[in-house]
């Protein structure tokens, strides 16, 4: 496996071979489908599966002409979030016009230097933040706003780009697996299947501890390698190459009153992104239409033209156009299998493979399936809405809790996707940061077993040993 990763030039090559391989898995999967209907579940719209409703349909295979639209088709499904990149990214473009995300850093970089004792507490801190912002609110599209401070930062502190990723994506990443009370995963699955919303949140704030503290052991651990061998970093190169305005200068950077204003206008931009996504159900628009506001009202606290505005904005946005690209590919993956009506199919022959089992093995088994499923729908309240109609009156039958069910489905949806290929925002994460997945799957990989065995491990005690 590794030596096919080694073998792959770049990530869009990567996302052309697999399509190629959906394509040749439509004729060879048989195709079907559930019955589904629209429910209103805690406010949200989905498509939920009908029960027993699964059945065969003519085969769809995909061909050529699929792999040729695919593309452009995956543009249009993911245009929100490709839309929300480019605005971000522009909006950020002026914000980095002003100089004042570099001031304030090189202020805590001076202050890391002046007083070095603290400096190991400063990747920690961060990592607990967004973990906790991924348990909440389930952090996710959002990160990749993040992905442009956390990796100057890191690259400034002395670390890797892979640490700058580490301290917000893959922090946010474990926070998604251990979610305590987000509403998109554990709020849409616990009400898919019937039991109390956010219920049994004690034994996922252990979990949430555990892969959080893990999470932060590994990447410490790792900075520790590459402190002691600066080129034991698979990304040493690259970020040898990168643009110079990736790196933050600590030299001559005042920190003026005009910065400080616009940090302000940067941390109560953060704020409001965080409670209108938690308490206003805000998404992809809303969070877009911030960043654009927040853009415009530093034009003006700043003192920026109209034309100096517009240049920073097109080169923010300018920086996220390979993220644009990875994120419609990724999609295009998804319509494939779609299209070819095989995605039901494997649904439905993972879920009766749990049947005859016992407890312990059953809930491990709906973990693997889940996980598993996560490649073909990265989407946390997808996935939810997709298999809990099936899973939930399967945990019935061979009893296992719908409470341990829905612990399954949660780890499998969150774990898996910091590595998998078809993740829209695991690829755009990756293109922001300029690391090829290949790398980022190598190094990350070992942390992705730890966790799977982990999460096999917090399945037994809810199976076993108490009522969950």
């Amino acid at each position: 496996m590794m030596k096919i990763i080694k073998s792959i030039p770049n990530t869009v090559s990567l996302l052309l071979m697999i399509m190629i391989i959906f394509i040749i898995l439509t004729w060879i999967i048989p195709a079907g489908e559930y019955v589904r209907e629209t429910q209103q579940i805690n406010g949200i719209t989905k498509d939920v599966i009908i029960e027993n409703s699964y059945h065969y349909v003519e085969s769809s295979p995909q061909g050529i002409i699929a792999f040729l639209l695919a593309p452009i088709k995956g543009f249009i499904s993911a245009a929100q979030i490709i839309g929300f990149c480019l605005f971000v990214g522009g909006a950020f473009g002026i914000f980095n016009y002003t100089g004042a995300i570099n001031a304030g850093l090189s202020n805590v970089i001076n202050f890391c230097r002046e007083k070095p004792k603290y400096q190991k507490f400063v990747v920690p801190m961060i990592m607990v933040l967004f973990s906790l912002a991924g348990a909440t609110f389930g952090m996710s599209e959002s990160v990749l706003v993040f992905i442009m401070i956390t990796i100057p930062l890191s690259l400034a502190l002395g670390y890797d780009s892979i640490v700058g990723i580490s301290m917000s994506f893959l922090a946010a990443g474990v926070g998604f697996a251990g979610a305590l009370f987000n509403p998109f995963t554990i709020g849409i699955a616990q009400g898919i299947a019937e039991i109390p919303i956010f219920s049994g949140w004690e034994y996922r704030l252990i979990i949430w501890v555990t892969l959080t503290a893990t999470a932060i052991f590994f990447v410490m651990r790792y900075i520790g390698k590459i402190t002691k061998n600066p080129e034991y970093s698979p990304v040493y190169q690259i970020d040898k190459k990168r643009n110079p305005k990736e790196h933050i200068d600590v030299e001559n950077q005042d920190f003026t009153f005009k910065r400080k204003a616009v940090l302000i206008i940067l941390l109560f931009t953060f704020v409001l992104l965080i409670v209108g996504s938690n308490n206003w159900h805000w998404y992809i628009n809303e969070i877009s239409a911030l960043f654009i506001g927040a853009g415009i009202l530093v034009t003006f606290v700043y003192g920026i033209s109209s034309k100096e505005a517009v240049d920073a904005f097109m080169l923010g946005a300018k920086d996220m156009i390979m993220a644009a690209l990875i994120i419609g590919l990724s999609k295009g993956l998804l319509i494939i299998a779609s299209d070819g009506k095989i995605i039901d199919t494997m649904l439905h022959t993972m879920a009766e493979s749990t049947q005859g089992l016992s407890t312990v093995i059953t809930a491990q088994l709906m973990f693997v399936f889940q996980g598993a499923l996560n490649f073909f729908v990265p989407s946390g309240s997808g996935q939810a809405a997709l298999s809990m109609p099936i899973m939930a009156p399967l945990s019935d039958l061979v009893g296992v809790s719908r409470q341990t069910t829905v612990l399954a489905y949660q780890l499998g949806d969150g774990i898996f996707n910091m590595i998998i290929p078809t993740s829209g925002v695991t690829m755009g994460v990756l293109s922001i940061a300029k690391i090829p997945y290949q790398i980022w799957f190598k190094w990350v990989l070992p942390f992705i077993i730890v966790l799977f065995v982990m999460s096999l491990l917090f399945l037994i005690p809810p199976s076993v040993l108490f009522s969950y």
